[in-house]
């Protein structure tokens, strides 16, 4: 089977590939990504010369490119990564958002539906469970949760998720969906709040963390995620949408606090050294409160749980951390943008 993997060069995406495609040679991988900021194919260069992996530069916001793609490589599978994801980002300038969340979304369904015929073929939608918007002090995000977006990234994912059941409503179109909670783990771009902090501390840079800090969120180890999706995509309802938790609600400043006191134990430093760089700012707009996930139906029906948990999961991320300096430094430096533009500046397809 050829497996299309949208936005593998990305944080999930990269784990995912290099987690799968050793694991199953029978099936062939592409990884379709545009190649922006935060696509680092150093992440993948585990598998970069593997015989069932290779890589289509492609903006899925250019219809006529992934239509050409569809009709060149016709594969039976899609799993979908890509997406502007940051929310800090969105809030600046949301029109990226939507080309590529929306825009990009659509054109990627409009091939599989140009493409298969009807009731073949699987797309896997990768969502967050941002959509719900904010919780209060108690209860949990199902899959029957009102959506209720916040952000414009949040309202993008939003509409992807809509657009997605649409066209398996109308068109027969095989689609499974999941709404995962917030990932952290290695490789993911230093905007995101853990590999921010870590990487801040290490250089003795203020720890920003925004309002109180009291904002809760459910951390889920990003190998769980993969596992997880990986699940789904084999024993998940066709149709269906899964919720993907980790089990690992923290408030924001209790993961910095925790960050420190695994990176204090680590450098064998005193923690404190750490703790002081915390620096609190200014509230964004329209920070949900808390996030909490039940992700009762996809232990029932496809029989997965978190294997880390968030104490576990955090050891492993700070050491992949500290194992890989030249990674950090590449995405430091941006010297990474440059390697991709001498490696793969001009290149598409496999």
């Amino acid at each position: 089977m050829k497996i299309v993997v949208t936005g593998g060069a990305g944080f999930i995406g990269s784990n995912f590939l290099t987690r799968f495609v050793p694991q199953h040679p029978e099936h062939g991988f592409v990884n379709l990504d545009k190649l922006t900021y935060a696509a680092n194919l150093r992440s993948l260069e585990s598998i970069a010369e593997a015989p069932n992996y290779s890589l289509a530069r492609i903006d899925l916001a250019d219809a006529a490119a992934v239509d050409a793609f569809f009709e060149s490589e016709k594969p039976q599978m899609v799993v979908h990564f890509a997406a502007e994801s940051h929310v800090d980002r969105s809030i600046v300038g949301p029109r990226a958002f939507v080309d590529s969340n929306i825009l990009g979304t659509f054109n990627l369904l409009e091939a599989c539906r140009k493409h298969w015929p009807r009731g073949e073929g699987l797309l896997h939608h990768v969502s967050t469970d941002e959509v719900y918007g904010s919780l209060g002090p108690t209860g949990l995000f199902t899959e029957d949760s009102r959506y209720d977006p916040s952000s414009p990234y949040s309202a993008s994912k939003a509409a992807s998720d809509h657009l997605v059941r649409a066209y398996h409503r109308t068109y027969g179109l095989p689609t499974k969906i999941t709404n995962c909670s917030n990932n952290y783990g290695p490789r993911q771009f230093p905007e995101k709040l853990i590999p921010l902090m870590i990487m801040n501390a290490l250089e003795g840079k203020p720890l920003p963390v925004y309002g109180a800090g009291v904002n809760v969120r459910d951390w889920l180890y990003v190998d769980d995620h993969c596992e997880a999706i990986w699940k789904v995509i084999e024993r998940g309802r066709v149709g269906e949408t899964y919720n993907i938790g980790g089990r690992g609600e923290r408030k924001n400043i209790d993961v910095v606090n925790a960050i420190c006191g695994v990176l204090a134990e680590a450098t064998q430093r005193p923690v404190a050294s750490f703790t002081r760089l915390i620096t609190f700012v200014a509230d964004r707009p329209g920070h949900d409160q808390r996030y909490a996930i039940d992700a009762s139906r996809i232990d029932a029906e496809c029989g997965w749980a978190p294997r880390e948990t968030f104490e576990s999961g955090l050891r492993k991320t700070v050491r992949w951390y500290l194992d890989n300096p030249r990674w950090i430094e590449d995405v430091r430096s941006g010297e990474y943008l440059k390697w991709i533009d001498r490696n793969y500046g001009q290149r598409t397809g496999n």
